[in-house]
């Protein structure tokens, strides 16, 4: 298929309405109180108005420092405490509706950010306003993938937690309120690969068809996807149907050259994890033990992809005697790209110009809602803008088709929960 044709094309009238596979939740403050039995409230996460006294984000490390309520040693935020951790709300948490000049790195209330962030018919209108019919969306307190449960020493508290998120996930956040708009994305307790198993055969069970899991484990003191640790979870994943989505920042490691790099440096680079993550999967050989097995990469975007395919294919085929792969990597590894991997963009023209290389049943896309990237409330006119040559058909799979299939949703392009 000639991508690149009809370049000449007048933009068309009937863009697809979207269906974003990264957007962001704030959690309400009443999620773990509400859920937790009543032993744990006082150590489970809950919100606090205190000042800060002091915040750095340099070299991909975001250090807050949280003054005493009460008190007046500085800006006040909303900020989550949880056994030892004290994380405020930032405004690079939730930044829609604010001038790219106005969005720095500060601590916010509740009230400082826009209602859709935590609210479900504020982020439906807020959709309604980007075009968007539905979207996915990765958690802010727990981390992409749930590190900060991870993280925790109770671990016993930790499991109560991931399943009280999950639990408000499906039945709250993605409760009738939502329509069938907002899709819905679990967390693991990463730690224990058959309890993580459990909670995606639990949460399958009600209709769940994506899980959050880190882009490299190691990176959080877990094991690599080359060893055989995470097959229990894989093979739920694998028998259940549930896509693997992986965020960047995943590993808690944002990209960065220097201890002093500023932010700039990381977020031109974010996509680096993905593309090294990408590699250990297709070298992995988990594609061939678990061949329903399906995973995202989310805010990753897609212009990398083809070299990178073109550079495993190579030394798939001319280093496999000494590469470690010959005995569990039986296919070129873009071969098993194009069965089990889906590339995520919402601003990206180089990898459109460059489709035919990825595959136009491999890219998804997404709008970052409410985060200082989100092409809110333009995500129909940057789509318009920057697929305009494309045929309609290809537009209608990569903004809203390919989602459907792989997220279980109905023709649509709704969530229905268990069917």
């Amino acid at each position: 298929m000639d991508t690149q044709s009809d370049s000449r094309s007048e933009p068309r009238n009937d863009f697809p309405r979207i269906i974003s596979v990264d957007d962001h939740t704030v959690e309400p403050a009443h999620v773990w109180q509400d859920r937790l039995p009543k032993r744990y409230l006082d150590t489970g996460p809950r919100i606090v108005r205190a000042p800060l006294k002091e915040m750095t984000f340099l070299g991909g490390r975001f250090k807050p420092v949280m003054g005493d309520p009460g008190s007046q040693e500085g800006p006040l935020g909303d900020w989550w405490v949880y056994e030892d951790l004290h994380r405020p709300l930032t405004r690079l948490d939730t930044a829609v509706g604010y001038s790219r000049d106005d969005i720095k790195l500060e601590v916010i209330t509740y009230e400082q950010m826009r209602a859709g962030s935590y609210d479900v018919p504020r982020r439906l209108a807020d959709m309604d306003v980007n075009h968007v019919q539905s979207a996915l969306c990765f958690p802010t307190f727990p981390r992409f993938c749930g590190q900060t449960f991870t993280e925790a020493a109770d671990k016993d508290l930790a499991l109560l937690c991931v399943r009280a998120y999950n639990d408000w996930m499906v039945e709250e956040w993605c409760g009738p309120e939502a329509h069938g708009r907002l899709i819905p994305l679990t967390l693991i307790p990463l730690w224990d690969a058959e309890l993580a198993a459990q909670e995606v055969r639990r949460n399958a069970r009600r209709g769940v068809r994506a899980v959050a899991f880190s882009e490299i484990p190691p990176h959080l003191g877990l094991p690599s996807v080359h060893t055989d640790a995470w097959d229990p979870f894989l093979a739920a994943c694998d028998e259940t149907g549930t896509v693997v989505a992986m965020h960047i920042g995943s590993s808690s490691r944002m990209p960065s050259t220097s201890a002093d790099a500023p932010p700039a440096v990381g977020s031109t680079i974010t996509f680096a994890n993905c593309c090294f993550s990408m590699v250990d999967w297709l070298m992995s050989g988990k594609f061939e033990r678990f061949p329903n097995l399906r995973i995202m990469y989310a805010e990753g975007q897609i212009g990398w992809i083809p070299y990178i395919l073109e550079r495993a294919d190579v030394v798939w085929e001319e280093n496999r005697g000494w590469g470690g792969v010959a005995d569990k990597v039986h296919r070129p590894p873009s071969e098993l790209f194009a069965g089990h991997v889906h590339g995520c963009f919402f601003d990206d023209a180089f990898g459109l110009r460059n489709l035919d290389s990825i595959g136009v049943g491999n890219v998804l896309y997404e709008t970052d809602y409410p985060h200082s990237d989100s092409t809110w409330p333009e995500s129909r006119q940057v789509g318009e803008a920057q697929m305009g040559h494309l045929p309609g058909d290809v537009v209608e799979r990569i903004v809203r088709g390919n989602a459907i299939e792989l997220l279980g949703l109905t023709e649509d392009g709704l969530w229905q929960g268990a069917r």
